[in-house]
């Protein structure tokens, strides 16, 4: 990871990746709401998601949706965040 504003982003996103047990993933919602008050984090979301890219681009963690690896920056509706499983996503 880098030195950027998103820093404490990427690292609430993997901790909350390796606080489930393996193969588990997260909601990017979970990570925007430990990281900022009930009237804010929405508008965070896009953060959140960009951090997460960051992390997917640097192969520490996978996007997936209905359980199917997909493209975060296309992706539409709900997506889960998880670490890169073996054979898998």
């Amino acid at each position: 990871m880098t030195d950027s504003p998103y820093n404490a982003i990427e690292t609430a996103i993997l901790d909350g990746v390796d606080a489930r047990r393996r193969g588990a993933t997260i909601c990017p919602s979970e990570v925007a709401r430990d990281l900022w008050s009930a009237n804010e984090w929405r508008a965070h979301m896009e953060e959140v998601r960009a951090a997460a890219a960051r992390l997917i681009d640097a192969g520490e963690i996978v996007a997936t949706q209905g359980g199917r690896s997909v493209d975060i920056r296309s992706a539409r509706g709900p997506i889960r965040l998880g670490r890169p499983t073996e054979g898998g996503p």
